[in-house]
């Protein structure tokens, strides 16, 4: 299997999970770091400035969810997955929010390389040039140097997913994307999960997002998909 390079920052207090994660990582070319709490998480992540960080969410002296608000706040670039045994709707949810994919344990970890490599195609990827023109759609403005977005002049904070999700959408003008093929673009898939809710979940985000400064900009057309008004 082909990955991008890049720099993973894996937090897991139980050593066994974590050795098998970095063998694998470091087998498909990443850079591995290992931190087993959130103090050596946040000095690895200072001195080192990996790409993706890969937490577990229940860690000795902390919560992942926690940490990786807090990694996100310094980095904002910085990609977060998140790895634990919780898999309710409302614990998937909440970490999407702010990160970028969410794996439940018992996990492969082939799954794993590949939900990471699919982060980091989304969120570092290969066709953005260094001088390249802002993207524009009515009053939006997307910068693919700083990956920052402005509406009406003032600035939205969006994570690398959601940037990655309106990116597709402006590119694609006021033409409906196709669920199937948004999934595909911005998260990798091959093979659309059924019962997937990453779209919708992502969807909502922006909206409340940029709704905020303005009328509604995203439409849906039902049983299709979703693009810009």
């Amino acid at each position: 299997m082909t990955t991008a390079s890049g720099t993973v920052l894996v937090v897991e207090d139980e050593e066994s999970i974590a050795d098998v994660l970095a063998i694998a990582l470091r087998y498909h070319r990443f850079e591995v770091m290992i931190a087993g709490t959130v103090r050596e998480a946040l000095t690895l992540a200072e001195r080192t400035r990996p790409d993706v960080a890969l937490l577990d969410v229940m860690l000795p002296d902390g919560d992942g969810r926690a940490l990786g608000r807090e990694l996100r706040e310094r980095r904002p670039d910085l990609a977060l997955v998140f790895l634990t045994a919780r898999d309710s709707p409302a614990e998937i949810v909440g970490a999407l929010g702010f990160g970028d994919d969410y794996i439940t344990k018992p996990f492969d970890v082939d799954v794993v390389i590949a939900r990471i490599a699919a982060v980091l195609r989304r969120t570092r990827p290969d066709d953005v040039l260094q001088q390249r023109p802002p993207l524009r759609y009515g009053d939006l403005e997307l910068d693919e140097t700083t990956y920052s977005v402005r509406r009406a002049g003032r600035t939205v904070e969006l994570t690398p997913t959601e940037y990655a999700l309106l990116r597709f959408l402006v590119r694609n003008g006021g033409r409906i994307v196709p669920k199937e093929q948004l999934l595909r673009h911005v998260w990798q898939y091959e093979h659309t999960p059924p019962e997937s809710t990453v779209v919708e979940t992502y969807i909502s985000y922006l909206r409340r997002k940029l709704d905020a400064l303005g009328p509604p900009v995203i439409t849906t057309r039902r049983g299709v998909g979703y693009g810009l008004a």
